[in-house]
């Protein structure tokens, strides 16, 4: 006989449904309440695990922070377009699970001290991992780049990673950050951080990418 998993502890439920609710409406539209309610709980029982929202939100970061560091040390393993690729589009997927942090980013910025100070450690990271990125490219022969040039572009490409999700929405307001929209926003992601790299790569890994641009595409 099968045994029963085990429930999940009541803090876990709360940060799913949380994540949720925030990467659906925004978190500035988001109330405890209504959190309670989705959850079935009273908001004594929410405030039991969470004394105040910016708890939940810092929470959630934690675990984005986590999965960010675990996800951006395989940059060290890039070596062409293909691996280039899939790394990015792996680190587009772990933003869009926490989308809610770039759609609101400025706004809970400003409002949150210890998520203005962490998010510069992830911008660092980024950086760090993006250069990385480039001289794993340069070190298997896909890409041609000075050092001067590596610090400017590893910057484009991290401003891209961190506004994507916000030109995505600019461009369609009511459908851009939709769960269906997901694949092709990601795809679209990808592509235009490598398409930084086009005067440096060389003709055959030009190639590649537009290829593999054009079968996600399809």
């Amino acid at each position: 006989m099968a045994t029963k998993k085990p429930p999940r502890r009541t803090a876990e439920r709360i940060l799913e449904v949380t994540l949720d609710l925030f990467n659906r409406f925004g978190e500035p539209n988001v109330s405890t309440t209504l959190i309670s309610a989705e959850l079935g709980i009273s908001p004594g029982n929410l405030y039991y695990h969470y004394p105040a929202k910016d708890e939940l939100i810092n929470a959630l970061f934690n675990r984005y922070e986590r999965e960010l560091g675990d996800l951006l040390v395989a940059a060290e393993n890039v070596r062409n377009v293909e691996d280039a690729w899939l790394f990015f589009h792996m680190l587009y997927e772990l933003i869009w699970k926490h989308r809610f942090l770039y759609r609101d980013l400025n706004d809970l910025l400003s409002k949150n001290r210890r998520l203005e100070m962490h998010f510069q450690n992830v911008l660092t990271q980024k950086n760090q991992a993006m250069r990385a990125v480039l001289a794993g490219l340069q070190k298997g022969g896909a890409l041609e780049m000075a050092l001067r040039e590596a610090g400017p572009t590893a910057n484009s490409m991290v401003v891209l990673l961190s506004y994507w999700l916000s030109f995505e929405y600019v461009r369609d307001p009511r459908h851009a950050l939709e769960p269906e929209q997901a694949g092709a926003a990601l795809m679209r992601g990808a592509f235009h951080v490598l398409s930084l790299l086009l005067p440096y790569l060389e003709p055959a890994s030009k190639d590649h990418l537009f290829a593999l641009a054009n079968q996600y595409q399809t």
